[in-house]
C-alpha cells in the first residue's frame, strides 16, 4: 500500500494524511463525459496494475441504448485499464476514504483506444507538439441550480434560496444572488480544496440560478481532467443541499444557455512565449491563422461541442449565445472574441461550446479547428464591428444537420481520427433517432385536437 500513497499527488496525500483508504474508484470518460469504471477496495488496487472494461462502454448512448460499429460484429472485446496517478483525486462526499483515479485506456495490444475522448485530445495536443508548440487552454464553466425535478414531464424550475423566494433572472454579476445559495457555493470550494482543485472566480451568470466558474488556464488534458471532475462534485454539493445541479445547454425555457466558453493560446516550446505576439507586442500571422481556421472549420465541428438535440436550444439570439461564425475584439456577440489581454496573454475565446459538451472532446474539437487553421495558413475575414446578432451563418440548427456536416469534414476527421469520428456519428445519429420518436408536451398542446 505505502508504494501506491507514493505515487498519489500531493493533495491526495495530504487529504489521506492520518487516514486509511478504503476504496479506489477506477473511472473512465465516456463519449459523454460519464464516468464509467468500477470501485475496488484499496488493497486491491495496490496491487493491480491494470484492469478490463468491455469496448461498448463507447458505444452506449445517453438514453442507454447500445449502438454496433458500422464494419464490426458487437462482440465486446476488453479494453486495458491503466491508472494515470497524476490525476488521483479525494472524493470527499462519499462516506468513507475514497480516491478517485482516471484511467488511461489500451487495446490487449498496447496501442492508446481512438474512440476514447481522453486519448482524441491527447492525439490532437501531440499533432501541435510535434511543430514546437504547446496549446493553452482555460475554460469557463456555466451551470444552473435547479429545485429537484423528479417527474420529467414537469418543466425545471430554479432553487428556492436561503431568502425562502426561488432564484430570480437577469441578475447576472449580482453578489446577492450567489449568497441566496452560499451553502451550496461553501461545499464547492470545501470539495474542490480537497480534490486540489483551483477556482479562478464564481460568479452569478444571467439565468435564475444560474451560476459561472472560471479556472485558470493550462494544460488541455489536465484542464478537462479537472472539468470531468468539477462536474461530478458540483451534483453532489447540490445535493447537500436538496437541488440538482444541472449542465443541460438550455434547461429551463426563456433563459440564457449555459456555455463552456473556451480560451486558446499557443505557447513555443522552445522559446516558452506566446506565438500570438511578435517582440514588438504585436498581433502575429499565426494569431490570424489560428482564428481563421476556428471561422472555417468550427461548422463542421459542431456536431461535436453540441452533441444533443437541446443543445442547439442554445443557440437563440440575443440571449447571450453566439449565433454566428464572426470573430471581434471584446464583442460578446461574435461566436469568436479577443479579449483584451497584454501581449504575452494574447488569446482568442471561442464561444460556441456549451457546457454539455464532454470537456475532452469540446477542447479536443476547438484545437482542431486552430490547428487547421495554422497549417493552411488560412487568413480570417475582417472583424466584425458592431452587433454581430444580425449575421447566422455557420452554425447547424439541429443535431441532424450537424451530423450531415460532420460526416462530410475530411480535414477536421484527419485530425481527430476516422476511428473516432465513425463511433461518435453512429452514437449521435441513435440519440437523435430515439429524441424524434418523443411526442412532446407543445405537440400534444398544440396539435391533439387543433389539426
Amino acid at each position: 500500500m505505502s508504494d501506491f500513497i507514493e505515487k498519489l499527488p500531493e493533495d491526495a496525500r495530504l487529504w489521506l494524511e492520518g487516514k486509511r483508504l478504503d476504496e479506489v474508484e477506477c473511472i473512465v470518460p465516456d463519449l459523454s463525459g460519464i464516468a464509467r469504471g468500477k470501485a475496488m477496495p484499496a488493497s486491491k488496487f495496490a496491487h493491480q496494475a491494470h484492469f478490463y472494461l468491455p469496448n461498448s462502454i463507447f458505444l452506449q448512448t445517453i438514453n442507454g441504448d447500445w449502438c454496433q460499429a458500422a464494419d464490426a460484429e458487437f462482440t465486446e472485446p476488453d479494453m486495458v485499464l491503466k491508472p494515470d496517478f497524476t490525476t488521483a483525486s479525494a472524493a470527499p462526499w462519499t462516506a468513507d476514504w475514497t480516491l478517485q483515479v482516471i484511467h488511461d485506456v489500451f487495446d490487449q495490444k498496447g496501442e492508446p483506444v481512438p474512440v476514447a475522448p481522453r486519448n482524441v485530445l491527447k492525439r490532437v495536443v501531440e499533432l501541435y507538439r510535434s511543430h514546437g508548440w504547446d496549446p493553452i487552454v482555460a475554460p469557463e464553466m456555466e451551470f444552473f441550480l435547479v429545485a429537484r425535478n423528479t417527474d420529467p414531464n414537469q418543466p425545471i424550475e430554479p432553487p428556492i434560496g436561503r431568502s425562502g423566494r426561488r432564484a430570480a433572472a437577469r441578475q447576472a454579476y449580482s453578489m446577492s444572488a450567489v449568497d441566496e445559495y452560499g451553502k451550496v457555493i461553501d461545499d464547492i470550494y470545501d470539495f474542490a480544496e480537497a480534490q486540489g482543485l483551483e477556482i479562478d472566480g464564481i460568479l452569478q451568470e444571467g439565468g435564475a440560478g444560474q451560476i459561472e466558474m472560471n479556472l485558470r488556464h493550462g494544460d488541455p488534458v489536465k484542464l478537462a481532467d479537472e472539468i470531468f471532475y468539477f462536474k461530478r462534485l458540483i451534483r453532489e454539493a447540490a445535493l447537500r443541499h436538496d437541488c440538482f445541479a444541472t449542465f443541460m445547454a438550455k434547461p429551463i425555457q426563456d433563459e440564457p444557455g449555459s456555455a463552456m466558453h473556451i480560451h486558446h493560446s499557443v505557447v513555443s516550446l522552445e522559446t516558452g512565449r506566446n506565438i500570438f505576439s511578435d517582440e514588438d507586442g504585436n498581433e502575429t500571422p499565426e494569431f490570424m491563422h489560428f482564428i481563421a481556421g476556428l471561422q472555417n472549420h468550427m461548422a463542421s465541428a459542431i456536431a461535436v461541442i453540441a452533441p444533443y438535440v437541446n443543445s442547439y436550444r442554445r443557440y437563440v439570439r440575443d440571449f447571450a449565445a453566439p449565433i454566428n461564425l464572426e470573430w471581434g475584439r471584446d464583442n460578446r456577440t461574435t461566436g469568436l472574441r479577443v479579449p483584451v489581454s497584454p501581449p504575452e496573454a494574447r488569446r482568442v475565446e471561442n464561444r460556441l461550446p456549451g457546457m454539455d459538451v464532454n470537456p475532452y472532446l469540446g477542447i479536443a474539437a476547438s484545437l482542431a479547428c486552430g490547428y487547421l487553421g495554422l497549417m493552411e495558413k488560412s487568413d480570417p475575414r475582417p472583424p466584425c464591428v458592431g452587433d454581430a446578432y444580425n449575421q447566422s451563418e455557420g452554425i447547424s440548427e439541429s443535431l441532424g444537420v450537424a451530423l450531415d456536416v460532420f460526416e462530410e469534414a475530411d480535414a477536421l476527421r484527419g485530425v481527430l481520427g476516422e476511428e473516432f469520428c465513425k463511433v461518435y456519428e453512429i452514437v449521435k445519429r441513435t440519440e437523435n433517432a430515439a429524441f424524434l420518436q418523443v411526442i412532446s408536451p407543445w405537440e400534444r398542446e398544440h396539435l391533439l385536437l387543433n389539426v
